[in-house]
Order: structure tokens, then sequence, then C-alpha cells
């Protein structure tokens, strides 16, 4: 029988450590097939550049874990479109799971459109993947780092947890992508919790002040919102108390609304 074929990629880049901790973590699950982006790429969500941005190109590289090497291709694209990649160009058949993460900062909150880890996750899922989003909660200077100081042995865990179990079950119909946040002090033993996207804008945007708005550059800074959350059966709120939350998303997008009367409210003169 065929050992389950897995992709795996990230936003980071193909030198994060967290994506050699990812590949570390599933080597035991599958023939591995990672792809990443060729540098830092993070917020980029499914981006699909038109024109320029990136070239396309593909390069060999090696991704390494202790004394554990894989080889790899790194591409000179967006997460989304690195996905695309390995699907189309380089896989030799069909994949089985496709894994985005390990990252650096978690992914809570309505930035799930905003993400490049979560926006390759939906690519593959888009394919008919399964697929999985993975993510650890750090301190803010550390979100843009290869910090290889950083301990990525609890996401391994969970990882190796979700994703056999991912490749053994079929995840249910509109369960696109497994979206897990890692609290920053979590263990083996950490409880999880399946709870649902938070509504709260977990990254507030603020602009640099200038003189004059016509006149220089400026920077939009993001602030992490943390401990705050919208409801206690979300993915902030299961951070603000420790838990590992994992999050069923969905490429559909389409409101709760009951349509019969949002077309009965538009339809009123």
């Amino acid at each position: 029988m065929t050992e389950p074929y897995i992709l795996v990629t990230n936003d980071d880049g193909i030198e994060s450590p967290g994506l050699a901790a990812a590949a570390a973590a599933l080597d035991p699950l599958g023939e591995l097939l990672i792809v990443a982006p060729l540098v830092q790429q993070t917020s980029m969500s499914r981006s699909r550049p038109a024109r320029g941005g990136t070239s396309g190109i593909l390069v060999k590289r090696s991704v390494q874990y202790a004394d554990q090497i894989w080889e790899a291709v790194a591409v000179d694209a967006t997460p989304a479109l690195t996905v695309e990649h390995g699907i189309q160009e380089i896989a030799d058949r069909p994949i089985d799971l496709a894994v985005s993460g390990i990252n650096y900062g978690e992914n809570v909150g309505s930035c799930v459109t905003v993400s490049g880890t979560i926006g390759a996750a939906l690519e593959a899922a888009e394919r008919g993947i399964p697929s999985l989003a993975i993510s650890l909660e750090l301190n803010v200077t550390d979100y843009y780092t290869h910090d290889a100081s950083i301990d990525f042995s609890a996401c391994m865990h969970f990882l190796n947890y979700f994703a056999a179990r991912a490749i053994k079950a079929n995840l249910p119909a509109d369960v696109d992508v497994l979206k897990i946040e890692i609290p920053p002090n979590a263990k083996p033993e950490t409880e999880w919790v399946v709870t649902r996207q938070d509504r709260l804008s977990y990254y507030k945007p603020e602009l640099g002040m200038r003189d004059d708005i016509f006149v220089g550059e400026t920077k939009v800074s993001y602030t992490p919102r943390k401990g705050e959350y919208s409801s206690e059966d979300t993915d902030a709120y299961a951070l603000s108390r420790g838990f590992v939350s994992i999050t069923p998303l969905s490429l559909d997008l389409t409101s709760r609304v009951d349509l019969s009367k949002l077309k009965e409210l538009l339809s009123t003169k």
C-alpha cells in the first residue's frame, strides 16, 4: 500500500525552523513534498499577483531538523501560488494531505482572511485536498524572525496527532481546513478544544502619523489584542486560557443569515 503523500508548506519561507519542525512531525506519517516560498510571505493570504511581484522560479533546497534532512523546493511565489506549483508541477501523484506551518505567530479572529499560512491551506483545500494550518502564539517581536530558539515541540505533538486523524478519517464535507493554534506554554498534555473563529479584529492596524498625509511614506503596524475575545467558544478565548484551539474553516464564506429573509428585506420598498 502506498504511503500518504503530504504537502508541507508555509508563509514564513523555506528557511523557517517552523517548516523544518513540521516536516519532522509529519515524517512518520508518510512521504513528504516540501514546497515553500523562497522568502518571507507573511500576510499574503491567497494572493495571486497577475503582474510582477514573483517569478515562479523553482530552486532546489534542503530542510533540516536535528539530524533529519529532506529535499525541498523553494518557489519565488506567494504561499497560495507556491501550493499551485507544488500540486501542478512538482507532485508526482495525488496529494493526500496539505499542511501549512508551523507559523511564527498566532492566526486568530478576523485575521484568518489575511494570513498567508491559512491562505496556503485554503488553496490546497480548493483543489480538494484535506488541509491543516498550524500556528504558534509568540511575543510580537518574534513574528517576523526565524528565531531558532523557539520551541516547537508541543506544536509537533499536536500536528502529528491531528494530521494522523485527518489522514485516517475524512473530514466532514464543510470542513476544508483545520486551523490549529498553539499557546506559547503548551505541553503535549495541554487540553485542546474545538472552537469557532472569533469576530474580533485581533491584529489592530495603526497608521504611522505624518504631518502631511500626501508627503512622505508611512507604515501600518499591527498590535495583537492578546487576552481579548468576543465569546467564550472562540479561538481567541481558547488561547487566552492556554488551550490548544482547533477551528474548522470552510471555503464557503456565505453568511449564515436566512437567505429568504434577506431577500425579503432587500425587496422592501
